[in-house]
């Protein structure tokens, strides 16, 4: 049984940071290429960072993030963290970790098979 784990959110002001966590069991976790998304209320899950596997040799980012977020893993944990610094009011919503398909665009929802349950982020200004 898969399992994706987030944790790490939270509240913080404006220009604060949090580093997220995604623990994942059940897969072979050193060969997937690992997503983080964010989902506002009333709007679409969306993009925000990935990191190839196995070696986490090159990362994507959204350009609303990018500067301010640090998408990384260890295989031998078998975690994905997102550090995010700078943040902004507009950076609220529910953050979630996902384990991509093969052969697939790393910036859509639909090249993920698994999901964890999400972690909070809430900015306030």
């Amino acid at each position: 049984q898969v399992q994706l784990v987030e944790s790490g959110g939270g509240l913080v002001q404006a220009g604060g940071s949090l580093r997220l966590s995604c623990a994942a069991s059940g897969l072979t976790f050193s060969t997937r290429g690992m997503g983080w998304f964010r989902q506002a209320p009333g709007k679409e899950r969306e993009f925000v960072a990935y990191i190839t596997g196995p070696t986490g040799s090159s990362s994507y980012y959204d350009d609303s993030v990018k500067g301010r977020f640090t998408i990384s893993r260890d295989n031998a944990k078998n975690t994905v963290w997102l550090q995010m610094n700078s943040l902004k009011p507009e950076d609220t919503a529910a953050y979630y970790c996902g384990a991509k398909a093969r052969g697939s665009s790393y910036d859509r929802t639909g090249s993920y098979d698994y999901w964890g349950q999400g972690t909070q982020v809430t900015v306030s200004s």
